[in-house]
């Protein structure tokens, strides 16, 4: 039987990230992208824009772009302007984690992910509920409901031993694929729960609960969605007036592939420059680098270096994240 490219790079990425859906190396700075539960957090409109391009140089490479949005229904009144206070300078501080009131956000997403000759695109509206537990601690709760178009593109499927272009390829499981190529579209249902303050969170999300019972499009090609389930911590531990620390994990998991856990480490200066690091387990560190560039805007970069057996066919990967923060 022939082999393809597009099938080695579909099974190799299930088989390095457990995942079906895409993973992100600054879900710290982002974890509305893991947890419906995390939308509208704080008290402004939340825009963020991302383009990721994994395992550079290796041919048909795996990339992710995609566009969020969040915010609560209830935005406080801006202050009015008053031309006698002082425009401040100097390093812009993130914001504040706003807690000790009911709240209600929405959010949306549009993702679109390439991997070899498969392609998938997602979009999803979400609304959570923020309940105070306390004046200083909130839980949310968050459910997202989308609709994701599956698709095989024919024209980057690159067939090894090919015998004779008029004769076509003698590989018949291909042939029945090809003939039958899906552009089918998957209902995708997420919850999730965030526990969080200005100091703390822990998150539980899952997403594809209802697998693909709910689908429809051309093609009998069976994409097989599983469950994703996601486990987040982090706690903000104040080194000194001007350094915070913020040890975080988080875990993934996705029948029948091992579970896989990410730790990082990342450190704030004056709440504006921040560095960091990540590990994940058997495949990559992580270096990260980001700022709040104005009250507006804030930039993220970060640089995967694999540990696996790409490693010797890759030049690494890269993900460039950029936020506008609306109301602030």
């Amino acid at each position: 039987m022939k082999k393809s490219v597009f099938f080695s790079l579909f099974l190799l990425s299930l088989t390095a990230y457990a995942q079906q859906i895409p993973q992100y190396s600054q879900y710290l700075r982002n974890q509305f992208m893991v947890n419906p539960g995390a939308a509208g957090v704080y008290d402004f409109t939340d825009i963020t824009m991302s383009g990721r391009w994994q395992w550079a140089g290796f041919g048909d490479e795996p990339r992710t772009a995609y566009l969020s949005v969040s915010s609560p229904l209830n935005l406080p009144d801006k202050p009015k302007y008053n031309p006698a206070l002082r425009t401040s300078q100097g390093p812009v501080k993130n914001p504040e984690v706003k807690t000790g009131k009911l709240k209600h956000a929405l959010g949306g997403q549009f993702i679109a992910d390439q991997y070899g000759a498969f392609r998938r695109m997602q979009v999803a509206g979400t609304y959570a509920l923020h309940l105070p537990l306390s004046s200083k601690v909130n839980l949310s709760f968050g459910t997202r409901l989308g609709l994701s178009n599956h698709s095989f593109l024919k024209d980057k499927a690159q067939v090894l031993n090919q015998v004779d272009p008029t004769l076509g390829y003698t590989d018949q499981t291909y042939n029945n694929f090809v003939l039958n190529q899906s552009n089918r579209f998957i209902m995708d249902l997420g919850v999730g729960f965030y526990l969080y303050s200005n100091r703390f969170f822990v998150g539980v999300s899952a997403d594809h609960l209802t697998k693909d019972l709910v689908n429809f499009g051309a093609g009998t090609a069976n994409f097989n969605t599983q469950m994703h389930f996601n486990a987040t911590a982090g706690v903000k531990i104040p080194v000194s007036d001007n350094v915070t620390l913020t040890p975080a994990i988080l875990m993934k998991k996705m029948t029948p592939a091992p579970l896989t856990i990410e730790g990082s480490l990342q450190v704030e200066y004056k709440e504006w420059l921040w560095l960091g690091v990540s590990y994940r387990n058997k495949d990559a560190i992580i270096g990260m680098v980001g700022l709040n560039i104005s009250e507006r805007f804030k930039l993220g970069y970060s640089y995967d270096y694999s540990l696996s057996r790409f490693n010797n066919f890759t030049s690494g990967g890269h993900e460039l994240v950029l936020g506008l923060m609306l109301g602030r």
